[in-house]
């Protein structure tokens, strides 16, 4: 049986919301899906369901908390099952200040018998599986030793699957984005987790950008992948896992039926009130690579055309992909 952790999307702020996880499950059925890192500040004293609620189509689904009150993570957890969420995933690996003002994210690996204590709330709230996300270090800490200690003990309290950045966070002198890119990648550091730890699961994050690498990688025994921005920028990637990675029929659509059900998707919406534009960007990868992709992007990013319909929309944006020499023309 194929692992539920061995292909998935990475939980990316301000970007997977539940309409991007909607125009991803319009390219792959079975790759896990996560959502945004949702604070339990948010849950606790915010509106719930604009931060909880999704679409059934974008089942296996995983809820990413960001929090280090055990307590208060338990009720998440509860919320998460009452909403139907697949999973919890507590987030042990942004690097961000605001996220460290709130005494989570990277900064919990400093303090593993903490985040044990956080996943052992949560399980005995709750039977879905409890999964943490982490790097392999903190600062300049390179020791292996590090990791291996962090996830024994959180591993103590229950924990089976962790899904690894495989770089280091630093704390102090990186943005959130020079993080995800100068930090070295270590990616012998998780197999030799997966060595040293073969009852629990691992999956690598981190610097997967192929679909030869995500092969090459499950292939040399690394149980799960999970790819980040290389998804969100170049999403007709997915388009081949189901039946590459996980056993299963290929999605059997064109990029035309893509983008189709996406304006199908957002006139729905828009009659719930939300403006296509902001469905509208998360696809704006899907014609990447192909002749006409440049002026297709632009037309659907055009502020002046935000008061059409979407069907208008994309019929000048299907015209501008077409004939993008007249486009440029026109313009």
């Amino acid at each position: 049986m194929t692992s539920p952790w061995r292909l998935s999307v990475a939980p990316m702020m301000d970007w997977t919301d539940r309409h991007c996880r909607f125009f991803h499950r319009l390219l792959t059925h079975r790759t896990r899906l996560y959502t945004e890192m949702v604070t339990t500040g948010a849950l606790l004293h915010g509106d719930v369901p604009r931060h909880l609620d999704y679409n059934e189509e974008e089942h296996p689904l995983a809820l990413q908390l960001g929090g280090s009150e055990p307590d208060d993570l338990a009720h998440c957890a509860k919320l998460a099952v009452q909403w139907g969420y697949d999973e919890v995933n507590l987030n042990c690996g942004c690097p961000s200040e605001r996220v460290q003002r709130g005494a989570f994210g990277a900064c919990l690996m400093a303090e593993p018998q903490l985040v044990a204590d956080c996943v052992k709330a949560m399980r005995d709230a709750v039977t879905i599986p409890v999964t943490v996300k982490h790097r392999i270090g903190i600062d300049r800490i390179e020791s292996y030793g590090f990791v291996r200690d962090f996830v024994g003990t959180v591993a103590q309290a229950g924990c089976e699957v962790f899904i690894v950045h495989a770089r280091n966070a630093w704390l102090q002198g990186l943005s959130p984005k020079e993080n995800r890119e100068v930090p070295p990648l270590r990616y012998e550091f998780v197999a030799r987790l997966q060595a040293d730890f073969p009852h629990l699961r691992f999956a690598l994050n981190g610097g997967v950008t192929t679909n030869a690498q995500i092969e090459s990688l499950l292939a040399q025994g690394m149980q799960g992948v999970m790819v980040g921005r290389e998804a969100y920028h170049h999403p007709w990637l997915m388009a081949e896992w189901d039946a590459r990675f996980l056993g299963a029929e290929p999605v059997d659509r064109s990029r035309e039926q893509v983008e189709a059900a996406m304006v199908e998707y957002m006139e729905r919406e828009a009659r719930e009130g939300e403006p296509w534009s902001r469905i509208a960007r998360h696809m704006l990868g899907l014609w990447n690579g192909q002749p006409g992709a440049r002026r297709w992007r632009q037309v659907w990013s055009d502020h002046k055309l935000k008061s059409l319909p979407p069907a208008a929309v994309a019929g000048l944006a299907t015209q501008a992909r077409r004939h993008p020499a007249a486009a440029d023309a026109a313009a």
